[in-house]
């Protein structure tokens, strides 16, 4: 390996923009400020949204429904 050519790997400080929480990595950067963190973010909190599908399609039947019965009748 050639040296004087590698970036200085040090243990930085990641501060959470939307928890406030803290915590140390390995990284060439002097700082790092992520916007949502493990502790925050709803996938591994277990607060995410659970899209209710049939929900969807109930709102679709209802918005396009005569329409589509209209264009079977007609063969289309």
């Amino acid at each position: 390996m050639k040296s004087d050519i590698h970036p200085e790997y040090n243990e930085v400080q990641v501060k959470c923009g939307g928890c406030g929480y803290e915590f140390m990595v390995g990284s060439v950067a002097s700082e790092i400020n992520v916007g949502v963190c493990r502790s925050c973010h709803p996938f591994y909190t277990g607060k995410a949204r659970v899209l209710d599908s049939e929900g969807r399609v109930d709102q679709f039947q209802r918005k396009f429904g005569k329409f589509l019965e209209a264009r079977k009748k007609k063969g289309a």
